[in-house]
């Protein structure tokens, strides 16, 4: 463990935000989860280890930043917007070039984004993963100890099936699960204000429930999120006083209250022992 703490030593807070499958919105949780914790007042950096679709760049609005040189004995200089920290494969990488990489130089590229990069002191390091089971999630569960991780799925009953797989995965390195936030839950016209359950309702709750994990909260799909993605600009900033923006501090919020019920358990069971 001690080898694992020196990569990230002043970090306090390591979280996962992953899922089952792509097409889920998690990059977009992942983002404004992490302005949303920064607008609190906590100290934050967001990793992008989505080494073959790193979206963070674009999502945040920062391409190519000066880094400082890194060259031997220097650390990057992680650039900061929103009052975020980031790093990602993006940054190195023009956006049409794909990047066709076997599983040891995903966990190189991984380790090399938590030792080579000058984080400074963070209360939360939310690391945004790639959907699936693969290589960057195992990769990160060896390299640093994971406060937890957050499952984000939608609301159609087939998101069970990914969300069991999520959890299995994550037990089976022996990282807590926060909970599942379900994204897309549902539409509500700015007009009428009739909500509308384009991909059903509840499947998130209900896979919680089923899983005996907590139900972090539900984010509804609106037209405001995909374009404050698109224009790098998260929803948190873009339009604070929306209801979905609130959905998302409500969830970081949750957020934090599990990370505090997950160390106290943990500190409990170190003194038992």
């Amino acid at each position: 463990m001690a080898e694992q703490d020196s990569l990230i030593p002043l970090v306090k807070h390591t979280i996962a935000v992953s899922s089952g499958k792509g097409g889920v919105g998690k990059t977009t949780v992942a983002v404004n989860l992490a302005v949303a914790l920064a607008q609190s007042g906590a100290r934050v950096g967001l990793l992008d280890c989505d080494i073959y679709g790193p979206n963070v760049p674009l999502m945040m609005g920062v391409k190519q930043p000066d880094m400082g040189g890194g060259g031997q004995g220097q650390k990057l200089t992680p650039p900061e917007k929103y009052g975020v920290k980031l790093m990602s494969i993006g940054f190195f990488v023009p956006d049409d070039n794909p990047i066709v990489w076997r599983g040891p130089m995903i966990n190189s590229a991984i380790q090399q984004f938590l030792r080579d990069v000058e984080w400074g002191e963070l209360d939360y390091l939310v690391v945004d993963l790639p959907p699936g089971t693969g290589d960057a999630q195992l990769s990160l569960s060896q390299l640093v100890p994971l406060t937890g991780a957050i499952i984000v799925t939608t609301p159609q009953e087939v998101s069970l099936l990914d969300s069991k797989k999520g959890l299995a995965m994550f037990q089976k390195v022996h990282v807590p699960v926060l909970g599942i936030i379900e994204n897309m839950s549902s539409f509500v016209c700015p007009h009428c204000h009739e909500r509308t359950d384009i991909f059903s309702h509840g499947g998130g709750r209900h896979a919680a429930d089923m899983l005996g994990v907590p139900f972090l909260g539900e984010i509804p799909i609106d037209p405001s999120i995909r374009s404050g993605g698109d224009a790098g600009r998260p929803l948190v900033d873009a339009a604070p006083a929306s209801p979905q923006a609130e959905a998302f501090r409500r969830i970081a919020t949750a957020v934090v209250e599990q990370v505090r019920i997950v160390k106290a358990a943990a500190t409990k069971l170190t003194i038992i022992q």
